[in-house]
């Protein structure tokens, strides 16, 4: 094995080693019962009868808490603390109808012509399940002023203000005024009308991709590793094309709901995918240390098809076979499942270029930086490079363990 490498992968194996104990140790400990965003699921039609309804699906424990922080009796607070250890959430929540719908009402708004519409629940609460996730589900009947041709949607639930989660998004499918399609609200746009241009719904498409890119730090660091793990522009352009490839594949039959995998089993697969890929760099320069002056780019390549050989090979598999992981990470976060349309498919394609977007950003960023530092200075490139592998592959590892015990 070069000596010059010797040490940066003896610190990487025991950054791994400790990072690795460190998951098991902390596989023992409670973990938060969120992270730091939630999504609400909303679908508003308009009946034969020329009525608006909507259905909404919230986060039950973060309705449950919301609720009662703003309720005005404070005993509300405490009851509604203890609906967690009900075992029948739907009963238990029923019990307090008035202040949840009123939390939903002062928070969620359907208005006809800049009219507000008057809202009245239909039938009682009932829970169901989303990606592990205890969702209460809420119809209302909205009293809409007659003779409107168009309808505006305003989401303001669960805000930064509350403290309990941050950067809300609220998913609409909608069926009203003629037209049939999906939005994306948030903070920063929390109002959708049917009057709105297609360019705007598809741009908020666009951002809400490029945000959960950004705000999704397994799929960065998915990213991170290919990246590390390149010789030259063409392994990492060929790599995120092949992630790019797969994950666009499950993600359309995912989010289109011909697939459906729960988040139990999707989400410990991609932390492992995170780890498998960063350790695939470590473990060619420990095994293959002839192999570690490819990572000059000024080193002889391959001469093989596309000017890869078998192991490069190899690792565009994997890679593939984790990005159709990663785009069941990608549906189950835009959380869409209603019947294929034209519509429904050009907001998923264009959320899809917004998750591409970003990706190629960090790709022309960070790899001329990596080619750089290489080509000056092949030793301290070869530590970088096995130093970040190590420190991805602990992350990826911590979070296979906490998610397989669930402590997220």
């Amino acid at each position: 094995m070069s000596r010059r490498l010797r040490p940066a992968l003896t610190i990487a194996a025991t950054i791994i080693a400790l990072g690795a104990a460190a998951g098991a140790v902390l596989s023992a400990t409670p973990a938060l019962a969120h992270g730091f965003s939630s999504v609400v699921y909303v679908d508003v039609t308009a009946p034969d009868d020329g009525s608006v309804q909507t259905e909404l699906g919230l986060e039950y424990d973060l309705l449950v808490v919301s609720a009662a922080e703003n309720y005005d009796d404070p005993s509300f607070f405490d009851e509604g603390m203890d609906l967690f250890e009900t075992g029948d959430e739907a009963i238990a929540l029923n019990k307090h109808k008035k202040a949840v719908v009123d939390y939903v009402n002062d928070r969620f708004t359907v208005a006809a012509g800049g009219a507000p519409c008057e809202a009245t629940q239909v039938g009682d609460f009932t829970v169901e399940e989303r990606d592990g996730v205890p969702y209460a589900v809420l119809v209302l009947d909205q009293d809409c002023a007659e003779g409107s041709e168009s309808h505006e949607i305003t989401s303001g639930l669960f805000p930064d203000d509350e403290g309990y989660v941050r950067d809300t998004k609220t998913i609409v499918t909608y069926d009203l005024d003629g037209q049939d399609g999906s939005a994306a609200l948030d903070a920063a746009n929390p109002t959708f009308s049917t009057e709105q241009a297609w360019t705007d719904r598809f741009s908020e498409f666009f951002l809400l991709g490029a945000e959960h890119l950004l705000g999704g730090l397994d799929h960065i660091l998915f990213l991170l590793a290919l990246i590390v793990g390149s010789r030259r522009l063409r392994d990492v352009v060929l790599a995120a094309t092949t992630f790019t490839i797969a994950h666009s594949i499950t993600f359309l039959i995912a989010a289109l709901g011909f697939v459906q995998v729960p988040a139990f089993i999707v989400e410990p697969i991609i932390a492992f995918s995170i780890a498998v890929v960063a350790a695939w760099y470590l473990w060619g320069l420990w095994r293959h240390p002839s192999r570690t002056a490819a990572y000059d780019p000024t080193a002889p390549q391959p001469s093989g098809w596309l000017g890869l050989d078998r192991a490069d090979w190899t690792r565009l598999a994997v890679v593939f076979c984790f990005g159709l992981v990663h785009g069941l990470g990608f549906a189950g976060a835009l959380g869409i499942d209603e019947p294929w349309s034209w519509t429904l498919l050009w907001s998923l394609l264009v959320f899809n270029v917004g998750i591409e977007a970003v990706q190629l950003g960090i790709i022309i960023v960070i790899f001329p930086l990596l080619t750089l530092l290489r080509r000056r200075s092949p030793r301290v490139g070869l530590w970088a490079g096995a130093l970040v592998a190590a420190v991805v592959t602990v992350i990826g590892l911590f979070w296979f363990v906490q998610r397989i015990f669930g402590l997220e």
